[in-house]
C-alpha cells in the first residue's frame, strides 16, 4: 500500500441493487447468470423494512434488496428509478480514515463510520454520496468471518440450473451516466475524493453514429482494481442511449456492470441457453474484422454466430458483448468482457455497439 495514497482501494466489495422483488431478482440471477445465493437478511433475521439476497460468482458479489412495505427508502427509490444500482461498496483497509478524507475533500456523508457485529466477528462501514442517488459504501471486513456482513445469515446454495463452471471471474468496471455538462464534475470528484486518475477520454467524435453521440471519461485507482467510466450525452440529431437512460431512470445512475470471463464463447453460449438476450450485431461488422484486429485465438464463426465484438489496443485485444436491459425499463444491463492483455474499453466497437443500441431504441420509440 502506498503510504501517500489518501484513499487506498482494495477493490469493489459488492454492488447492491434496489429492486421491485428481491426474491425474483435473486432467482433470475441464479438461473440466468449462474450466480449462487450465499446469504440472506429479512424478517427472519430482524430486518423489518427490507429483504436482501447476496449472490456470488468468482470475485463478484451482488446484493439484491427489495422493500417489505410502502414508504421505505427502498420503495421510494424503486418507484422513481425502477431496478437499479444503489450502492457500489469499496473495500478499504481503514474505514475511518477513508471516510474522513472523503468528507474533507467534499463528499457528502450518508453514513458515519460504525461497527456491525455478530457471532462471526465485526465489520466496519461508512458511506458517502456520489452521482444521483448512487452511494459508495466503505467496507472493512478484515475482522469478519461470516457469509457476508453482520445481520445476514448464510444460505446453502441451490445447485439446480447452475453451470458446470463459473461463468464470471470479477467485476471489470461500473459505468455511470450523468447529464450533459456533469461528466467533468464527477471525474474531478473521483480524482479528488478517491484519489483516482483519468485513464482515458473518449470524445463525441469518437463515440458517435449518424444520429447520436456521447462523451466518456474513465477514472481508475492506481492499481487498476477499480474502474469507473463516466458518460454524458452529446448533442446529436436524435436522442442518445444516455438520454434514454436518464429519462427512464429519472436521473443519473449506474448504466451497466462489466463482468469478466475467461471464455466468452462458452459463457455466451451458456447464457443464451439459459434465455439471456444480447444486443444483436449485424453481419457486416465481421467482414473486415480480421484486417482490423489481427490474429485472435477465437473462431470468427463463433464470434459472428454469438454477436461478440472484438477490439485491439497497444497491449492486446478484448472481446465483449452486451445484454439487453435486465428489467422493464431500458436502463441497467450487463457487459460480458474477456481481456487478452488489452486495457481499453472497446473504442473500436463503439459505433457498432451504439448503432445496435439505436436499433433497439427505435423499436421502443425512444430514438
Amino acid at each position: 500500500m502506498n503510504p501517500h495514497d489518501h484513499m487506498p482501494l482494495q477493490g469493489v466489495d459488492h454492488v447492491e441493487l434496489w429492486v421491485g422483488n428481491a426474491a425474483q431478482a435473486a432467482f433470475f440471477l441464479e438461473r440466468a447468470f449462474g450466480f449462487r445465493r450465499v446469504a440472506y437478511a429479512g424478517l427472519e433475521t430482524g430486518q423489518r423494512d427490507r429483504t436482501s439476497h447476496v449472490l456470488a460468482q468468482g470475485d463478484v458479489r451482488l446484493v439484491v434488496t427489495g422493500t417489505l412495505r410502502s414508504g421505505t427508502p427502498v420503495a421510494e427509490h424503486h418507484a422513481r428509478h425502477g431496478d437499479g444500482v444503489r450502492t457500489i461498496a469499496l473495500a478499504v483497509p481503514d474505514v475511518d480514515r477513508a471516510h474522513a478524507e472523503a468528507v474533507r475533500r467534499g463528499a457528502r456523508a450518508v453514513a458515519e463510520p460504525h461497527e456491525r457485529s455478530d457471532e462471526h466477528g465485526t465489520a466496519r462501514l461508512a458511506a458517502f454520496a456520489t452521482y444521483g442517488e448512487t452511494v459508495h459504501a466503505l467496507v472493512d471486513r478484515s475482522a469478519y468471518r461470516g457469509a457476508f456482513l453482520p445481520g445476514f445469515e448464510a444460505v446453502a446454495p441451490d445447485g439446480d440450473g447452475r453451470a458446470d463452471r463459473a461463468l464470471f471471474g470479477s467485476l471489470d468496471h461500473v459505468v455511470g451516466n450523468v447529464p450533459l455538462g456533469a461528466m467533468q464534475e464527477w471525474v474531478a470528484f473521483y480524482e479528488s475524493v478517491l484519489g483516482m486518475r483519468q485513464l482515458v477520454h473518449f470524445s463525441k467524435e469518437e463515440v458517435s453514429t449518424e444520429y447520436s453521440a456521447l462523451m466518456s471519461k474513465v477514472v481508475s485507482d492506481g492499481e487498476g482494481r477499480v474502474k469507473f467510466p463516466i458518460n454524458e450525452p452529446a448533442e446529436g440529431r436524435r436522442r442518445s442511449q444516455i438520454d434514454e437512460f436518464l429519462e427512464f431512470y429519472e436521473g443519473p445512475g449506474a448504466q451497466h456492470l462489466a463482468l469478466t470471463t475467461d471464455d466468452i464463447v462458452a459463457t455466451v453460449q451458456e447464457l443464451t441457453r439459459r434465455g439471456v438476450r444480447f444486443l444483436p450485431t449485424p453481419a457486416a461488422y465481421y467482414e473486415d474484422l480480421p484486417a482490423r484486429v489481427g490474429d485472435i485465438a477465437e473462431s470468427l464463426d463463433d464470434l459472428r454466430r454469438l454477436g461478440i465484438l472484438v477490439d485491439r489496443d497497444d497491449e492486446g485485444y478484448l472481446l465483449q458483448v452486451f445484454t439487453q436491459p435486465l428489467g422493464d425499463r431500458p436502463t441497467i444491463f450487463f457487459e460480458i468482457i474477456e481481456r487478452h492483455g488489452a486495457r481499453g474499453f472497446g473504442a473500436g466497437n463503439f459505433r457498432a455497439l451504439f448503432e445496435a443500441i439505436e436499433r433497439e431504441q427505435a423499436r421502443r420509440g425512444n430514438l
